[in-house]
């Protein structure tokens, strides 16, 4: 049940005497690095873990305009790997590992996947992107740990993994959700009952994008197994900051080697236990490239109260959206995650879907593109329009705005190879 119960059960008080210590330890770490140093981090008196809000907050832009070197604060021969982010929208962020980061984060990997059941007989077929991205790397590294068979097989190429996972008799997968709806479709359309064709797969790992409950119960009730969900950033670390499990009520976040705030993301004040706002992260356990108070701008809360399982981190509820990634139309705050939740609800919608912002006139425009299940075969205009006006009535009630809605064919949607591109926003300012 537990890969490391000393760590996972920690009683409260020794966690928080770990976490004081450890969080020092990482202020004076942190001192040695240029962008820190900066910021006279060495300089705050932390004496106890409520002291933690006198310290300055890090943004990605900061890790940017810390690029390349300005965040490490130890010899450059000490650190063996760097990660990045693609940069798509400027200059990336880049974060260092040392041999014990390494060591650590696939530590933490492996706990994660032991409480969800993996073992050393398991055969783990690795569906996510590996290089500069942390998602592949992470499990692989946490998979092999376990003693586990590893495919690593990266993203796309949809009718190799399906053949992987017939001939390999692959009983654990890691994927993104958009693509697992998707071979969810294909085989949908190739006519085979996964629950058939795959007698040994039983559980996937889903995570890197927000997805809905919904999407989470579609997976499972069309390939018959358990799907928990993980959740990571880059900066710290990747896969392997919380995951949940078996009662898959929240997410434990490890921390022996986080601290966690929840802040308004406006007024940056802590909210209470059950409230939602925007999460703040600290690593505890990091030697290569420290972060204090990581503004992650992920949506989320801290469920209140004891977990069955017996571990005794808290627990994040389920990530919501990110605060950048709110659309705000005619006044409305809107989170695609929304959408998703109504289609997937809606009998004769597909799996996939796209949101389209559009300026018309000196108003914004809502387009939300949804694929036809492809089991529906409905030549009838009046039977499709009343589908759309559906969809339209379900996204009003929820979003409380109208939506243009378009049905389009299975398929045409382009399927993407990372986290899916779901929101376009082509308005002019």
């Amino acid at each position: 049940m537990y890969w490391d119960k000393t760590n996972e059960c920690i009683s409260y008080d020794h966690l928080q005497g770990l976490q004081l210590q450890r969080l020092q330890d990482t202020l004076r770490r942190a001192a040695q690095s240029p962008f820190y140093k900066a910021r006279g981090i060495g300089d705050y008196a932390i004496d106890d873990l409520s002291d933690i809000k006198k310290l300055p907050l890090t943004t990605k832009q900061d890790l940017r305009d810390a690029y390349p070197y300005g965040m490490v604060c130890t010899s450059l021969d000490e650190v063996i790997r760097l990660h990045s982010s693609s940069g798509t929208t400027g200059i990336p962020t880049v974060v260092y590992h040392s041999k014990k980061d390494i060591d650590t984060w696939t530590e933490l990997v492996t706990r994660c996947m032991y409480m969800m059941g993996v073992r050393k007989n398991d055969v783990f077929l690795n569906m996510i992107g590996y290089g500069l991205f942390t998602g592949g790397l992470g499990l692989h590294y946490g998979a092999e740990r376990l003693g586990c068979l590893t495919i690593p097989s990266g993203p796309g190429n949809t009718k190799r993994q399906l053949k992987f996972m017939k001939e390999f008799d692959v009983t654990v997968i890691h994927v993104i959700p958009s693509y697992a709806m998707h071979l969810a479709d294909t085989l949908d359309s190739m006519g085979i009952d996964p629950k058939k064709e795959f007698p040994h797969f039983k559980s996937a790992i889903m995570g890197a994008e927000p997805y809905s409950e919904e999407t989470r119960k579609k997976v499972e009730d069309f390939f018959g197994i358990d799907v928990f969900n993980s959740y990571g950033l880059s900066e710290m670390n990747g896969p392997g900051v919380a995951f949940e499990c078996p009662e898959k009520n929240g997410t434990h976040i490890w921390e022996d080697n986080y601290y966690v705030e929840i802040v308004n993301p406006d007024t940056l004040e802590p909210v209470p236990d059950g409230e939602q706002g925007e999460l703040v992260i600290t690593t505890l356990n990091r030697e290569a490239m420290p972060i204090i108070r990581y503004r992650t701008k992920d949506l989320t809360s801290i469920l209140p109260g004891t977990c069955p399982c017996g571990r005794t981190h808290k627990r994040l509820q389920r990530i919501t959206g990110r605060s950048d990634d709110m659309m705000i139309l005619k006044g409305v705050n809107i989170f695609p995650i929304q959408v998703e939740a109504v289609l997937i609800g809606i009998p004769g919608v597909g799996r996939n879907y796209q949101i389209i912002l559009e300026t018309k006139g000196h108003n914004d425009h809502m387009i939300v593109k949804v694929e036809l299940d492809p089991n529906m075969f409905v030549d009838e205009y009046k039977a499709l329009e009343s589908l759309r006006q559906k969809i339209v009535r379900e996204l009003r009630d929820e979003i409380l705005i109208t939506p243009e809605v378009d049905l389009c064919e299975p398929g045409s949607i382009p399927v993407a190879q990372g986290k899916a591109v779901r929101v376009i926003d082509n308005r002019t300012l």
